[in-house]
């Protein structure tokens, strides 16, 4: 199993950090340079994670757990329209990605009301191409235990549900969790109260990306998502020429490809590797929701009969 790390700290000889990771056959997911400060998200295993503890300390770093590393999460707003006040919808956004996660934000287009709020089967197949949905909601109890349950409707994957009132962390009916102290205001989320409401937010969102992670270990992958990212930026050069955030974003069971799916999804199907394999052969490659991106599924191994 792989370990999600979070590394901070000065540039200068980091890149002895890199090569370790990588020679324990582990992969940095992310690196971000800013001046003299460098942020890396790393998979590393856990039976290494000593050594790489060890290298942190030499460079005079920060190590810290990053079980949102690796997963894309939708943050589902009923509306990002001005009157619903959407600063805590930006926030948990980039709370959620300073954590480590891929956020995107989906805003429903008929979400609003405590009666009329729905759900459309573009939004309900785009929301479902995620690891795990955020919902926002606002500060009415009943209409958080009553009504909005109805924009869960054929969403597959888990659900966490936050809100202002005082709710039992499982009193939303067809949500995995809820977390309270998070409603509508009219200013960032900067308090004290707010934060810790935040990271109670994100300690739920970790737990439970960390059970599908023993899930997906019970059934292993053919093939480790990082790796078929690397060689997808090895074989396809066209990735290079991506303008868009993460060009290639992995998430738990796959990736999504930032390329348009009837141009190049043979290509990406085409990428071998060293076994002989092709990804086709491991993986079910498919058409993304979003702005016709390729979504890849790896197949476990009980399916393929092998893992490389």
């Amino acid at each position: 199993m792989l370990e999600p790390m979070m590394y901070e700290g000065g540039v200068y000889k980091h890149n002895l950090l890199v090569e370790l990771v990588e020679d324990l056959g582990g992969y940095i997911l992310q690196k971000n340079i800013m001046q003299t400060e460098v942020i890396m998200i790393m998979l590393v295993p856990m039976k290494d994670t000593h050594l790489v503890e060890d290298m942190t300390k030499m460079l005079l770093g920060e190590l810290t757990r990053a079980p949102l590393s690796g997963a894309e999460i939708a943050v589902v707003a009923p509306t990002l329209a001005y009157h619903h006040l959407p600063h805590l919808d930006c926030d948990l956004a980039e709370f959620l990605r300073r954590k480590g996660a891929k956020t995107n934000m989906v805003g429903l287009s008929r979400g609003v009301g405590s009666r009329i709020c729905q759900i459309n089967a573009y939004e309900r197949d785009l929301i479902n191409e995620h690891d795990l949905a955020v919902y926002i909601f606002g500060n009415f109890k009943h209409c958080i235990i009553e009504s909005k349950p109805k924009l869960f409707e054929g969403i597959e994957i888990p659900i966490v549900v936050t809100g202002a009132p005082e709710i039992a962390s499982d009193g939303v009916q067809n949500a995995d969790v809820y977390v309270g102290n998070l409603g509508r205001v009219a200013h960032r989320m900067r308090k004290g109260d707010e934060m810790h409401a935040m990271d109670q937010m994100v300690a739920e969102v970790g737990k439970i990306l960390d059970k599908l992670r023993e899930d997906i270990g019970k059934d292993q992958q053919s093939v480790m998502p990082p790796r078929v990212k690397k060689e997808i930026e090895d074989q396809v050069p066209e990735i290079k020429q991506v303008l868009s955030p993460l060009p290639i974003t992995l998430r738990l069971k796959g990736l999504k490809v930032k390329l348009d799916y009837d141009e190049f999804h043979e290509k990406i199907g085409e990428v071998s590797f060293v076994e002989g394999i092709k990804l086709k052969d491991i993986a079910d490659i498919r058409r993304s929701n979003m702005k016709n991106f390729i979504l890849v599924d790896i197949r476990p191994k009980s399916e393929t009969g092998y893992v490389i």
